[in-house]
C-alpha cells in the first residue's frame, strides 16, 4: 500500500500547509512525494521521538503534519510523546506505521506491529485507520488528513482476489453473503478470506464484513451486520493484533452492553511476538491460525444455522 500511500499524497501535497516528516525511511518508495513536496519533505532521521514532538509543534501551528516510519517505530519507540505531545493537547498529528502486523516477518518481533492499535487507542483524542485495499488508501488518507484529531494509519498489503471488485470505501464493508456465521476482520486480512469463503455452499458461507476504522465506539456495527448476527450461528472476529485491546474484545464488550443476542463467539488473532523459527507475513500468520484454512475452520466449528 506504500505506492498507494504516496500517490494520494502528492496529489493532496498542493496544499502549502501539508508537511511530512520521515524517520530516515521511505527510499525506492517515496521519490515521488520527495519531488512533489521539496522542502516539506523532511527527512527526521533515526530519530523517532524528536520527529513526534517536532510534529505535534508543527500541528499545534496550523499545518498538516504526516508522520511516517516502520510501524513500531511509529508507535512504540516515540509512545511517550504521542501521549504526552500529540494526544493530550489534542494535536491532529497524522502517524503512518508502514508493515502493520506481522509486515516485516522475517525481521523478528523487533518490527512486528501486533499490539499497535490496541497500545495506541488507550490514548485520548486519536482514532486508527486500517485499509483492506490499495483501494482503500486514497479515501483514508483523506479522511486521515481531514481529521481534526491525532490518527494512526497502519498500512499493510493490499490482499484482494484476482478479478474481484471492492465495494467503495467505508468504515465497514460487506464482502460475502450467506447463512452461515458472521466474520468481522480487520484490514488486509479480510481479502485473504473472500475466495475461500466464496467457495463455499451459500448455507454454510459466512457473512464476511471488513472494518477499517477504530475504535468500534466510534465506528458502531450498520444495522445489516446486527440483523444478520442475530439469525447467524456466531461471529468470528479476525485481527493481526494480539488479544488484548484487539477489536474481538472490544466488539464482543460493545455488543454485550447493548444485549445483542449472540449464540457463539471465536477469535482468530496474532498469537505471539516470539517464535522457533521466523518467515514471510504469511508463515507467521498461520503459526497464529491467521491463515484462510484455519479461518474457514474455524467459521465452520460454529453449527449452521437453524441447527
Amino acid at each position: 500500500m506504500r505506492t498507494q500511500f504516496c500517490d494520494a499524497l502528492v496529489a493532496r501535497s498542493t496544499r502549502e500547509k501539508l508537511l511530512f516528516l520521515t524517520g530516515d525511511l521511505g527510499f525506492m518508495a517515496l521519490e515521488p512525494l520527495q519531488r512533489a513536496m521539496r522542502a516539506r519533505f523532511i527527512n527526521a532521521g533515526v530519530a523517532e521521538q524528536n520527529m513526534v514532538s517536532v510534529a505535534a509543534g508543527l500541528a499545534g501551528q496550523g499545518f498538516e503534519a504526516w508522520a511516517y516510519s516502520i510501524a513500531p517505530f511509529c508507535y512504540a519507540r516515540p509512545f511517550e510523546q504521542i501521549r504526552n505531545d500529540v494526544c493530550f493537547h489534542k494535536l491532529p498529528v497524522k502517524l503512518v506505521g508502514n508493515g502493520g502486523g506481522y509486515g516485516y516477518g522475517v525481521m523478528g518481533p523487533t518490527h512486528h506491529a501486533i499490539e499497535d492499535y490496541g497500545v495506541l487507542l488507550c490514548l485520548p483524542n486519536l482514532s486508527v485507520f486500517v485499509p483492506a485495499f490499495d483501494e482503500d488508501v486514497p479515501a483514508i488518507v483523506q479522511r486521515a488528513g481531514d481529521a481534526p484529531h491525532a490518527t494512526y494509519l497502519r498500512l499493510g498489503r493490499g490482499e484482494k482476489p484476482p478479478g474481484h471488485v471492492i465495494p467503495d470505501y467505508a468504515p465497514w464493508r460487506q464482502l460475502t453473503e450467506g447463512a452461515g456465521s458472521v466474520v468481522v476482520a480487520v484490514g488486509p486480512l479480510a481479502g485473504t478470506c473472500i475466495a475461500s469463503f466464496e467457495s463455499m455452499p451459500s448455507e454454510r458461507r459466512p457473512n464476511l464484513w471488513v472494518l477499517s476504522e477504530l475504535p468500534v465506539a466510534e465506528n458502531p456495527p450498520p444495522p445489516t451486520l446486527l440483523t444478520q448476527l442475530a439469525q447467524a450461528p456466531g461471529l468470528v472476529v479476525v485481527e493481526e493484533h494480539v488479544r488484548r485491546g484487539g477489536v474481538g474484545p472490544e466488539l464482543l464488550a460493545w455488543l454485550t452492553e447493548r444485549r445483542y443476542p449472540l449464540r457463539a463467539y471465536a477469535h482468530a488473532h496474532a498469537q505471539a511476538h516470539h517464535y522457533a523459527r521466523y518467515g514471510s507475513q504469511t508463515y507467521l500468520r498461520a503459526q497464529s491460525g491467521l491463515d484462510p484454512t484455519s479461518i474457514v475452520a474455524m467459521a465452520q466449528a460454529q453449527p449452521a444455522s437453524g441447527t
